[in-house]
């Protein structure tokens, strides 16, 4: 069974967008994974489509109702369903490459658009929807984010990437940040490649990998570096 994401969105031809493109695209027409975005809009009751209301106790802006959204999101995901129910929210947990990972394995995820001033908390209550951040700040809907979340999930689906060790030594994937890559030409504007990833022993390379990386880590973030560097931490 492929990885089969639904979206509910205000704005559905936002998408595939980038998810379309190059190899994400490729396994999508190869059945690697779906992806099927639904208009908010289609379970409005009254002929204008309302989906949003003023928010109780005053305030600016609007909030997307919970008989609408919750009547979306119990048609495209009933009872049964073993698929996450995920709010793209900026106050919920920040994604990591570990959830990321863990949604790649699973049967898909269910992705709920915010807009305006949020959607009613009943329905995050009543759904128990999984509100997932990409990050300290604001965007104007959850569609942006939620083609983030996909991105980092379906490229770790096997066989979207093609060889099982293209992300393998990628940042966060053991909890420091990638070394530095280089290619041909051998020097670019007087810089030359270092001379270790050209000598051809693999021990030596793998060990100035490791180098870089934990130089890179702990100059520019310094929170993973205590995280990888606690006795706490799990090992592989």
């Amino acid at each position: 069974m492929s990885f089969s994401a639904d979206i509910i969105t205000l704005f559905p031809d936002l998408f595939p967008g980038p998810l379309g493109a190059s190899v994400l695209g490729r396994g999508l027409s190869d059945d690697l994974w779906s992806l099927r975005a639904t208009n908010l809009r289609d379970f409005a009751t009254d002929k204008h489509r309302t989906v949003d209301d003023s928010p109780s106790g005053g305030g600016a802006g609007m909030v997307l109702k919970p008989d609408i959204l919750a009547a979306a999101i119990d048609t495209i995901a009933p009872q049964g369903d073993p698929r996450p129910r995920i709010l793209m929210s900026p106050r919920g947990k920040p994604l990591t490459q570990k959830r990321a990972r863990e949604l790649a394995l699973g049967p898909g995820a269910v992705i709920v658009c915010g807009r305006f001033e949020g959607i009613d908390q009943r329905v995050i209550d009543g759904r128990q929807l999984e509100e997932i951040s990409i990050g300290d700040y604001v965007l104007a809907g959850g569609e942006v984010a939620a083609m983030v979340l996909l991105e980092a999930v379906v490229r770790l689906i096997p066989g979207v990437l093609g060889g099982v060790d293209s992300h393998a030594d990628e940042s966060f994937e053991n909890g420091l940040l990638e070394y530095p890559q280089y290619t041909r030409p051998q020097s670019f504007e007087g810089v030359d490649i270092p001379a270790v990833l050209t000598s051809g022993d693999h021990g030596k390379i793998a060990k100035w990998r490791g180098e870089q990386s934990l130089a890179i880590t702990a100059a520019r973030r310094p929170d993973l570096m205590a995280a990888y560097s606690s006795p706490k931490r799990p090992k592989a």
